[in-house]
């Protein structure tokens, strides 16, 4: 692929997540995607709380809760993200109004009326070019790395788990895609693969969605939403590089991992 291509693939992907972004959608504990198994995310049926005794979090607790450098081992985290990565769920629009929970979430938004949300950002390590790489082995090095953009909401009167309850049965709905829009920018959605949900929470989903990017590509976007409570943490993901060559990256499970441990 021409180096120009190269970037022109990466920045209409870029928006399937929203620099996420994505997506996940999904991932197994040890960071690798089984998607394309067509299985059912395995949540945890285990529900700590009911509704009623869950502690609805307010913003400061949320800020308290949500993860700091000094919470993961490895990437960046940034705890005032930019306007670009604070998307408002107003701004995403979507084709299947039974697909707006996932628009929501590969949109790096939040699904229902929360009480309070917070946000952070997560970047990867830039990995290094094997000696000898070309330009364009190179370019794609630098930007071979997943972002995330963390979402903590806090949910009064079970919307938590309502919120998580449409975000599945969106899943199984929109399996065969949709489209949705943040602003002016269009991203098609091909399919919607449920993958092995993360352990320790009162529910937990993982997804990898396929994206229609330029040049014929079909990039993966990765998704990962744990309900702890009254509380939701949206982990969308995206990798640049695999947007522009339709290979698949491993989701950061460890952000997940860190997240609820603080959560408790």
């Amino acid at each position: 692929m021409r180096p120009t291509a190269v970037r022109r693939t990466a920045l209409a992907a870029s928006v399937a997540a929203l620099a996420l972004l994505a997506t996940a959608c999904g991932g197994s504990s040890d960071g690798g995607d089984k998607s394309g198994d067509g299985k059912t995310a395995q949540a945890d049926k285990t529900v700590s709380a009911t509704p009623a005794a869950a502690k609805v979090l307010t913003a400061a607790e949320l800020e308290k809760a949500a993860l700091t450098q000094a919470d993961v081992k490895s990437g960046k985290v940034v705890t005032k993200v930019p306007a670009r990565d604070d998307i408002a769920q107003d701004k995403v629009k979507t084709d299947d109004p039974a697909c707006e929970p996932l628009a929501y979430l590969q949109g790096g938004s939040y699904v229902g009326k929360p009480a309070d949300t917070v946000k952070r950002s997560w970047t990867g390590d830039a990995k290094k070019p094997a000696a000898g790489a070309s330009a364009e082995d190179t370019m794609l090095a630098a930007v071979d790395r997943a972002k995330v953009v963390l979402t903590l909401a806090s949910y009064e009167d079970g919307g938590a788990e309502k919120a998580f309850a449409d975000l599945s049965t969106a899943a199984a709905k929109c399996a065969g895609g949709f489209t949705f829009t943040v602003g002016s920018d269009k991203t098609k959605i091909l399919k919607v693969v449920t993958t092995d949900a993360p352990q320790g929470a009162d529910e937990a989903l993982a997804l990898t969605s396929t994206v229609d990017a330029e040049e014929g590509i079909k990039a993966p976007v990765k998704g990962v939403v744990v309900r702890k409570g009254a509380t939701l943490a949206y982990f969308p993901a995206v990798n640049i590089a695999a947007a522009a060559t339709g290979k698949d990256f491993d989701f950061p499970m460890e952000l997940v991992e860190a997240q609820l441990t603080k959560l408790g």
